[in-house]
């Protein structure tokens, strides 16, 4: 990809998302790139109105040009989060990879507004020691490798938020940012992150203060509530007999299940560019839906079937959360699940109460689970004598070693 030449960019495409760091980028791109000219660029990915609210009228105040909000919630949810679904990924054991499975959509759709305006370059705010600089870029080279990339915490001297809020003083450019921001949040339909703070310590327990989606488990209702989910060919058709759209299905669980305190983690992860972080996710519908979809498949799926989807969850963890979604790998492992996902086809209950989402009923037609087959009953299928054999045959190689050993002494 084209090292940036200041002198070169005309125009470029900035991901804008009216915070500090952003706000501050509009002017020093002119200011350091000949004047160009800076197009605003926001993704919906189902943050909340809250934090787009006067988006469009905060940019042009700092100084761009004119401002693309894209509404990517319904494309988000069903063209990435239900894919990922169905590899079953779980990053390091316990992280539902909320930001990092929103990157590729929010790239795509940066791209798309790029071109659209005739733009030679694009901008992100992602600092220097983040996995985000690498998620974005990855997915501008795959997509549009003739853009140059324009990082600014990798070209200025400034280091903190009073150096941001300086320089935007100091032009006269209105911010609503101050000095008392004490964690670093990213929200979207899945999940919302939080880090900064009492967090870098990884001694201290997060307070109540960093939550801000979910109830705390301690204060939830001590009556358990259920939720039915209904899926055909692995995707979610509707929620407690109710036919939704996929993000209205989203936010319809996290609605249900935050309420219960579900999908709290508190985790020290493996960034990818080679330090720990520790974060704090909230992921209070995408538990719910998780914990439902394995529970299907457990119904389903064979031995060896679930053991290579399993293993295929695995290393498309690592794959979507180091940003390679538009590779060969990512498109072969997601066409593995998506096979494996033709015969989850059935409805899960899952029952949610203090932080906790446990399914307790499950049933489909493609069931491979036979009580006639289970019971220590009668049955005409399964004759208890033939175990022996079957074992001493899959028991001979520890034979033959033990044989083998006890004639060297």
């Amino acid at each position: 990809m084209a090292l940036a030449k200041k002198k070169q960019i005309k125009k470029v495409v900035l991901a804008y998302s009216g915070g500090l760091d952003t706000s501050a980028i509009i002017p020093w791109l002119k200011e350091n790139y000949d004047g160009c000219e800076v197009v605003a660029f926001c993704a919906d990915v189902g943050q909340g109105d809250e934090e787009l609210e006067g988006i469009v009228e905060k940019a042009i105040a700092s100084g761009a040009s004119e401002c693309h909000v894209v509404d990517l919630k319904e494309e988000f949810v069903k063209d990435y989060i239900y894919p990922i679904l169905k590899t079953g990924s779980v990053y390091e054991g316990q992280y539902l990879l909320g930001t990092s499975m929103a990157r590729p959509v929010i790239a795509k759709a940066h791209v798309e507004v790029a071109l659209k305006v005739g733009a030679d370059a694009v901008c992100h705010g992602c600092t220097g020691k983040g996995n985000d600089q690498v998620r974005f870029e990855s997915c501008f080279a795959a997509l549009a490798p003739e853009l140059t990339v324009i990082a600014p915490w990798r070209e200025w001297d400034m280091v903190s938020r009073e150096d941001l809020l300086d320089y935007l003083a100091e032009r006269d450019i209105p911010c609503s940012a101050s000095l008392t921001k004490i964690y670093s949040r990213d929200a979207n339909a899945w999940h919302i992150s939080h880090e900064g703070g009492e967090l870098e310590d990884p001694w201290c327990e997060p307070s109540k203060a960093v939550w801000t989606m979910t109830v705390d488990p301690l204060d939830a209702p001590d009556t358990p509530e259920t939720v039915q989910l209904s899926f055909e060919k692995g995707e979610l058709v509707a929620v407690d007999g109710k036919s939704l759209s996929a993000y209205e299905a989203l936010m319809y669980l996290n609605d249900k299940a935050a309420v219960h305190g579900v999908g709290r983690i508190d985790i020290v992860e493996n960034r990818l560019v080679g330090m720990k972080s520790r974060g704090c996710y909230e992921t209070p519908g995408g538990t719910v839906l998780m914990a439902a979809y394995k529970g299907l498949e457990t119904l389903i799926l064979d031995k060896e079937s679930l053991k290579f989807r399993e293993s295929v969850g695995l290393e498309f963890s690592h794959v979507i959360y180091d940003g390679r979604w538009f590779t060969p790998l990512a498109k072969a492992q997601l066409a593995a699940a998506a096979s494996f996902a033709e015969q989850v086809t059935g409805d899960v209950v899952v029952k949610m109460y203090k932080g906790n989402a446990t399914v307790t009923q499950r049933r489909s037609p493609n069931s491979l689970y036979s009580e006639e087959f289970a019971t220590f009953g009668a049955d005409d299928v399964y004759d208890q004598k033939h175990a022996e054999g079957f074992i001493r045959l899959f028991s001979l190689s520890s034979r033959i070693t033990a044989l083998s050993q006890k004639d060297t002494k």
